[in-house]
């Protein structure tokens, strides 16, 4: 019988970029089907302090439309083996900003005990969600940067 192994790619996916398509990309060349965990709006703001500038709905249409994603998922719980319980995946992808973490090694220790393997791919350094962000701040924060020409 041919083993059919499912992965799984967790992250808020907001302001969506090259890194976000590096992640999904290599993750999908590891798996036969790859699912998008996409953090929910109050989830993110839990973990990152702020709500996503790109609201969920439209989130999730974005990852459902990335030929690498085979399914997306929305997690709702912090608990990455609770969302595991639910999906049933056998290999987790992260950044390796996670790796030599305490989180990245919490991650690793539990999904052990339920047999799922956890892959680090390297984090575009230059493009995250939280420079772009800072960006805009700046762009906003210019005087007449809002109004109109």
């Amino acid at each position: 019988m041919v083993q059919h192994r499912v992965g799984y790619a967790p992250g808020v996916y907001d302001l969506f970029h090259v890194g976000h398509l590096n992640i999904l990309r290599h993750a999908r060349s590891q798996c036969d089907y790859l699912v998008a965990g996409v953090v929910s709006d109050e989830m993110a703001e839990l973990a990152k302090g702020h709500r996503p500038v790109i609201p969920l709905p439209e989130r999730l249409e974005i990852v459902r439309s990335v030929r690498h994603v085979d399914a997306a998922f929305v997690e709702t719980v912090p608990d990455k083996v609770e969302t595991w319980q639910q999906v049933r995946f056998d290999v987790i992808f992260k950044g390796d900003d996670w790796r030599g973490t305490e989180k990245g090694e919490r991650l690793e220790r539990d999904f052990a005990e339920v047999g799922v393997e956890v892959v680090y791919f390297p984090y575009t350094v230059h493009t995250s969600s939280t420079q772009l962000r800072r960006a805009l701040d700046v762009l906003v924060s210019r005087p007449g940067a809002l109004s109109a020409p």
